[in-house]
């Protein structure tokens, strides 16, 4: 088999990546392959507009599709039925409380047309690792002491990078999506990344954009300057009923 035509990265994890124009067309935005997990490397690569995603046995594999898929923190669509069911909820919305749970629990739920996970033990370890250095967040819902939904991913700057969400109950990832616009959004981060459109994330409202446009928002976002560390007591403990109204 002919190798594929894309860069191989080096041992060194603060090299640069290639340019994302030399992404593939088809695949959509296979950019890379090879290098490793190391924090530097994956911080470049979210800076870059650049994200890994490989299936076990597989070198690492670097992508930056286009179009992009992203939401906007004011315009995660919720519909009537959902708020009428955030209304009456009791559940309650935390940061960094329960990250490994989260992580495990992304890994191993089943998705429709997909066998296995991508969400292998050495990406388990790697953002374990990212989030104990302050980069890597989750949001979690819990119903009491159950963990009923969370999602997942990496902040720099003011740019929030998702890597993937879960629901243990109906509509549990749709709350967590919706409890980190509504923070986010009252902190002044405009945007979500969402990496590769789904039937499921565009009913949420989520957006597709031109590759040249994410990437100058990801510059442009990721340069403010924003300290790492958890964000437990920033996000505090948010009622999932008060995310029965729109974000304003």
């Amino acid at each position: 088999m002919s190798p594929l035509p894309i860069a191989r990265l080096g041992v060194d994890p603060a090299a640069r990546f290639p340019d994302p124009a030399r992404a593939l067309s088809e695949p959509d935005g296979l950019l890379a392959a090879g290098g490793d997990l190391h924090p530097v490397r994956l911080l470049n690569a979210y800076r870059a507009g650049i994200f890994p995603w490989f299936s076990e046995g597989e070198p690492p594999l670097w992508w930056s599709p286009d179009p992009r898929t992203v939401f906007r923190t004011d315009h995660v669509a919720t519909s009537r039925r959902f708020r009428r069911g955030l209304r009456r909820s009791d559940w309650v919305l935390r940061a960094d409380t329960a990250f490994d749970a989260v992580i495990e629990a992304c890994a191993g739920i089943p998705r429709p047309g997909q066998r296995g996970t991508w969400i292998t033990p050495a990406m388990q370890a790697a953002y374990i690792e990212l989030h104990r250095l302050g980069h890597a967040h989750c949001v979690e819902a819990w119903s009491g002491e159950a963990l009923v939904g969370g999602i997942y991913g990496v902040a720099i700057g003011r740019m929030f990078f998702g890597e993937s969400m879960f629901s243990r109950r109906p509509d549990g990832s749709k709350v967590a999506i919706a409890g980190l616009a509504h923070r986010l959004h009252g902190w002044g981060w405009p945007l979500i990344d969402a990496q590769v459109e789904n039937p499921h994330l565009l009913a949420l409202g989520a957006e597709r954009w031109e590759r040249p446009r994410f990437l100058q928002a990801v510059a442009t976002l990721t340069a403010d300057a924003g300290a790492a560390g958890a964000w437990t007591a920033r996000f505090g403990e948010l009622p999932a009923c008060e995310l029965a109204d729109p974000v304003a």
